[in-house]
Parts: C-alpha cells; sequence; structure tokens
C-alpha cells in the first residue's frame, strides 16, 4: 500500500508532500517533494492508496449561503446573538474537533488558511475532470488531515514545532516518532524531516491518511455525514501509532 501526505500551502514554495510505503513490517518514506506543485501532487494523488490533505476541503454551509445571499443583495439580519458569525467561521468537523479534543482548527472562512484551500478547491477540480472524484467527507482517494491532532492523539505533539526559534522542538517530536514508530523507516529523507516542519507535517499527513485507510479515524455520525460530504471532514486517529501497521 502506498500513501501520500501534502503539506498544502497557497504556493508550491511552501508545500510539502511525501509518499510512504506500507509493509507487513515496516513503512518506507519513498519520495519527498519540497517544493511540490500541482503537477507533483496530483501524479503523487494517482499512484497513492489514499491521500492525506492538510487543508479544508470545504466552507461552511452557513458561510457559503450568507456569502451567496449577501451577492444577490438580500442577506437576512441576523439575530442578536453574540455568537452568530460562529456558524459561518467553524464547519461541522471544526466543532467536533474542538469539542473533544480542545483543538481549534484554522477557521477556513476567516483565516489565511483561505488562500490555501482556494488552492485545494482547484486541485479537487482537477482530480474530479481526471476522473477521480473526491468525496470530502473522507471515503474516497483523498481524505482532510490536522498534522497537529494527529501529533496529539498519538502522544508526540510538541508545542512550538513550528517556530522557527525553537528548532530543538521540532527535532524531539522526530525523536518521539521514531522511537513510537521504529518500523518508520526515513531512508535518505530523515534530515530533511528534521529541517522543515512541513516536511514532517507531510508525513503525519501520509500516516494519518494510512489510518483512514485502516478505519481507525473518527468517521462523521449520522447528524454530520450530510454536512461533512460538502464541507470536508478531518481524520482524526483512534488508535495507537503502533496499530498502523
Amino acid at each position: 500500500m502506498l500513501t501520500t501526505g501534502v503539506d498544502l500551502a497557497a504556493r508550491p514554495e511552501r508545500t510539502a508532500l511525501t509518499s510512504i510505503e506500507w509493509t507487513a513490517d515496516r513503512a518506507v518514506i519513498r519520495d519527498v517533494a519540497f517544493p511540490a506543485d500541482d503537477t507533483v501532487i496530483l501524479k503523487a494523488i494517482d499512484r497513492a492508496d489514499k491521500t492525506g490533505i492538510d487543508c479544508p476541503l470545504g466552507w461552511p454551509t452557513a458561510f457559503v449561503e450568507f456569502v451567496a445571499a449577501h451577492h444577490a443583495g438580500h442577506v437576512g439580519i441576523p439575530e442578536d446573538e453574540p455568537d452568530w458569525r460562529h456558524s459561518l467561521t467553524m464547519r461541522r468537523t471544526d466543532i467536533f474537533v474542538h469539542k473533544q479534543f480542545g483543538l481549534v482548527p484554522l477557521s477556513v472562512s476567516a483565516d489565511r488558511i483561505a488562500h490555501v484551500a482556494l488552492r485545494c478547491a482547484v486541485l479537487l477540480a482537477k482530480l474530479d475532470a481526471a476522473g477521480r472524484s473526491v468525496d470530502r467527507s473522507g471515503s474516497g482517494h483523498v481524505v482532510e488531515v490536522y498534522p497537529a491532532a494527529s501529533l496529539r492523539r498519538w502522544g508526540l505533539h510538541q508545542p512550538g514545532y513550528k517556530q522557527v526559534a525553537k528548532p530543538e522542538a521540532l527535532g524531539r517530536v522526530v525523536d518521539h516518532l521514531l522511537a513510537a514508530a521504529p518500523w518508520l523507516d526515513c531512508a535518505s529523507y530523515e534530515q530533511a524531516i528534521r529541517r522543515s516542519h512541513d516536511v514532517l507535517d507531510a508525513v503525519i499527513a501520509a500516516m494519518t491518511a494510512r489510518a483512514a485507510v485502516q478505519g481507525q479515524t473518527y468517521q462523521p455520525g449520522e447528524a454530520d455525514l450530510a454536512a461533512a460530504q460538502t464541507e470536508g471532514w478531518i481524520a482524526i486517529p483512534d488508535s495507537p501509532i503502533s496499530q498502523l501497521l
């Protein structure tokens, strides 16, 4: 089995991609691309059994409806509630992640991650045009992932590992990852992982894609499924990292 992870950014220069080959007793990192443009990403997705993309796959339904109504010139006046914008900025999956794990994903409608999501939407359109239809709930070729949440669920999270001023934090994450998953063979890419949190996140995205294939992630419930298919659903591991093999 081959899984791919994409730490997507608005521009290729900050986008990292990794592919991991899984066998009965080990997982081998077969490829690292950093930077990675759309052509590289689409080719990797085509080769992989499953790809984890670190980016929202859709926008909150209420936000889409609000913007459409505003564009048409007939926005309804919200009720006088302090949190009426909450439904416009948080998807059902974001609310689930916050309630269950205390994490707050970046808002795709009210944060700079929206720039990345625009690129992602075009990637998904290119996949669809090539006959690789996408189910945003994660049951198809791609699944939305959140590397920081995966690291926390696997007991590997280190605060500040993405801060340039704290390179030691990134190193500790890699040390803990290799200790928890001694079957992970970084091949010639270990130094690239230690130098860049983008590459590390791509590795975790590929590992989370494996968890999704194995049925080891939290699935949307019946009440969330319809929203997940349009807004996207973050795959969060529900089992120890040791069970990926």
